[in-house]
């Protein structure tokens, strides 16, 4: 019996007819932890363990014989064990997939193709919208040139109501980010 099948069966307890009941006391399932990360890096670690005990099982299974018996039902209990607190621990991680990243993996193809496409898709989206707003910033120029040329008067008292609303715009805002004591407001990063 390796050192690391000891750990593992160490919080188990022995039950009727061959049975093992677990009696571990395992923190990561119990902790009501609420932050995300940490919550998926205990179900990391339930998938790392859990691949180790298929393992540990692969191998007492290949060499089975009359005496590895208990260790094969040490290992089966673990492996049980193991996969109800991933279980238990996947309930806390809220991880929403795209479909289409699970129908490519389910096709055998690499999930970073959907990446790949979806950030392709939004520079194309993105040289569509800057050709638009180009397009609109030419008329607005073009039609500026024209109506200044007919109207000259009426363009000039246009700007200055448009300099004067902009500049009425900006102090609003700067006065939405001061606090009452004339400090500024910091906007947090994450």
């Amino acid at each position: 019996m390796d050192s690391s099948h000891s750990a593992l069966t160490a919080g188990t307890g022995g039950g009727g007819n061959g049975m093992m009941i677990s009696q571990t006391n395992d923190t990561a399932a119990t902790t009501a932890v609420d932050d995300p990360k940490q919550n998926l890096n205990h179900v990391i670690n339930s998938i790392q363990k859990t691949l180790g005990l298929l393992h540990q099982l692969y191998l007492t299974v290949s060499s089975f014989n009359a005496a590895s018996q208990l260790p094969l039902l040490h290992r089966l209990n673990s492996l049980v064990t193991e996969l109800d607190n991933m279980v238990k621990l996947a309930e806390k991680c809220n991880i929403q997939i795209p479909m289409e990243v699970l129908n490519l993996i389910d096709d055998g193809k690499n999930p970073d193709e959907f990446t790949r496409d979806v950030i392709n898709s939004c520079i194309a989206k993105n040289q569509i919208t800057k050709g638009k707003t180009d397009a609109f910033k030419g008329l607005r120029k073009h039609l500026m040139e024209e109506l200044e040329q007919t109207f000259p008067d009426e363009v000039e008292s246009y700007r200055e109501i448009r300099a004067a609303s902009a500049a009425e715009s900006k102090r609003l805002a700067q006065a939405q980010s001061m606090l009452p004591n004339g400090d500024m407001k910091v906007k947090s990063e994450l």
